[in-house]
C-alpha cells in the first residue's frame, strides 16, 4: 500500500462516517505530493494517518482551510515530526467497552482483567462505566457513571441484568500512559478526531476514575509479561486477558505466537481486532469485509459480533 494510498484508505474506511474533517483531510493530503514527502521520511510504523494526525494537532496545527493546515504543518513539521516519532497510536477508546460488557458478564466471577497494549489502563474499569444498549439502561451499583455508553445493536445481544465483579486490573503495553499526567492526557485528546466532542468528555471522566484507583500496569512486549500477569491474577477469579485494536500492530507471525501462549495459559481470551487481523477466525465469520472498519468480537476464538470501532454499535451474530 502507497502512502497516498493508506492516507484515502483511512479517509474512506475509518473516517469518512465518524469525522468529516479527518476525511477530508486525509483525502488532501493523499493528493498532495509534498506533504506525503515529508511523511515519508518518518519510518513506516511512524506514518499511520491517526498517529501523523494527532501529531499535527498536539501542535496547534488544526486549520479547517488546507491551505492554511498544510502551511502549519510544513512550518512546524521538525516538532510534529519528533512528537510522531516519540509517541503511539494509544487511542484509550473506553466506548470499545459496550462490545465487550455483554462477553465479560457471561464469565463466572469474579474477574481479573488483564488488558494487552492497556495504553493508560482505561478500559479496564468496564464495571465503573454506564451503558446504554437502545433503550436499555445499565449502571454501577452505585448509580449513573460520569463514563456514559451509548450502543446501537442488532441480533440477540445478551445484555448483562448487572455488572461484573472485577477485583483485579492490571496491563501491559510497551509505552504505558499515566492517567494522572498531563502530557499522556494530552496525547490522549489529541488522538480524538475532530468533532468528537462526547469521546473528550468521557475520556476525561474515564482518566479521573482510573486515577483514584490505578491499575497495575507493566513495560513490555506482549508475549513476554502477560505470562507473568496471569500467574499474580488471584486464583479465585476467572483471569480474562483481553485487547482491543492492537494486534493490527503486530507481523503476523507475532500474532501466532500470542495465540500460541494465550492458548496454553489458565485463563479466557476475549479479542476486539480489526476483520482480517485474525486470520484464523476469518472463515469463520458471516462476512469478511462490508467496505467498512468494522471489528470482531471473539471469545476464545468463536466470533461473536461485529462491532463499530468506537464501540458505537455492535451486530450479534445469531
Amino acid at each position: 500500500m502507497t502512502l497516498a494510498h493508506r492516507f484515502r484508505d483511512f479517509a474512506i474506511r475509518e473516517a469518512r462516517d465518524n469525522s468529516p474533517l479527518y476525511h477530508r483531510r486525509a483525502l488532501e493530503i493523499a493528493d498532495d505530493p509534498a506533504v506525503l514527502a515529508l511523511i515519508a521520511q518518518l519510518p513506516t510504523d511512524k506514518q499511520q494517518p491517526n498517529l501523523v494526525l494527532a501529531a499535527a494537532r498536539i501542535h496547534g496545527v488544526d486549520a479547517p482551510s488546507y491551505g492554511e493546515f498544510r502551511e502549519q504543518l510544513c512550518r512546524n513539521w521538525a516538532a510534529i515530526s519528533a512528537t510522531a516519532l516519540a509517541r503511539r497510536t494509544q487511542t484509550n477508546e473506553v466506548g470499545r467497552m459496550a462490545a465487550l460488557l455483554p462477553a465479560l458478564a457471561e464469565l463466572p466471577g469474579p474477574l481479573s482483567l488483564i488488558e494487552v497494549g492497556a495504553s493508560a489502563g482505561l478500559c479496564l474499569y468496564p464495571d465503573r462505566f454506564s451503558y446504554r444498549y437502545g433503550e436499555v439502561a445499565l449502571d454501577p451499583p452505585d448509580g449513573e457513571s460520569p463514563v456514559l455508553l451509548a450502543c446501537q445493536m442488532t441480533g440477540p445481544v445478551p445484555i448483562p441484568a448487572a455488572m461484573p465483579r472485577v477485583v483485579h486490573r492490571a496491563g501491559v503495553d510497551l509505552h504505558p500512559l499515566d492517567a494522572t499526567d498531563r502530557g499522556d492526557r494530552d496525547w490522549l485528546t489529541a488522538l480524538i478526531w475532530p468533532g468528537q466532542d462526547h469521546r473528550v468528555a468521557r475520556l476525561r471522566a474515564a482518566c479521573d476514575i482510573a486515577a483514584t484507583d490505578p491499575p497495575r500496569l507493566v513495560t513490555g512486549d506482549l508475549t513476554q509479561r502477560v505470562t507473568e500477569l496471569v500467574s499474580a491474577a488471584p486464583t479465585d477469579s476467572t483471569v480474562v486477558i483481553f485487547h482491543s485494536a492492537v494486534l493490527a500492530y503486530l507481523p503476523i507471525s507475532a500474532r501466532h505466537e500470542f495465540r500460541a501462549m494465550v492458548r496454553g495459559l489458565p485463563c479466557r481470551w476475549i479479542s476486539q481486532e480489526g476483520a482480517g487481523v485474525l486470520p484464523w477466525l476469518i472463515g469463520a465469520l458471516p462476512e469478511v469485509d462490508s467496505g467498512s472498519a468494522r471489528m470482531v468480537v471473539a471469545m476464545d476464538e468463536v466470533p461473536l459480533a461485529y462491532a463499530g470501532p468506537h464501540g458505537q454499535t455492535l451486530d450479534w451474530f445469531g
